[in-house]
């Protein structure tokens, strides 16, 4: 399983969190393209895709702390990583956990989501959405 991750056990600790962010780090241009093939693939029905994408901007920032990187690493490699807790089949909640792993980093590290991340990740939805 890519960066260390499995839905069944999830990370063990913070060492793991922090080897997920060394390994992106590592592969940046591998984690990228995993990013936006997921991206693209549920682009037209992923409600919370901004934060997301703010997220993906926060973990490239140069000035983002490793452990702010690592939470929001793990979080997108959930969303990424298609091995779920919930069946993506189910057409209620679809989304539901992806959403409330991403909400809850997000909550955990917004002092470190600056406005130009968002900003970004504005710009890029409208991008996609034209």
């Amino acid at each position: 399983m890519p960066f260390g991750f499995t839905a069944a056990s999830g990370f063990a600790s913070w060492a793991d969190f922090a080897t997920l962010a060394r390994q992106i780090g590592a592969d940046e241009a591998g984690w990228r393209r995993k990013f936006w093939r997921a991206i693209r693939r549920e682009a037209a029905s992923i409600p919370f895709l901004q934060d997301v994408l703010a997220a993906h901007y926060c973990i490239f920032d140069r000035h983002t702390p490793l452990y702010v990187k690592a939470v929001l690493a793990g979080a997108i490699a959930y969303f990424v990583i298609p091995d779920h807790l919930v069946p993506k089949n189910l057409p209620l909640i679809v989304f539901a956990d992806d959403a409330a792993i991403i909400g809850i980093a997000m909550k955990a590290v917004a002092s470190h989501i600056k406005p130009e991340h968002r900003e970004a990740a504005r710009r890029t939805l409208a991008r996609m959405r034209a």
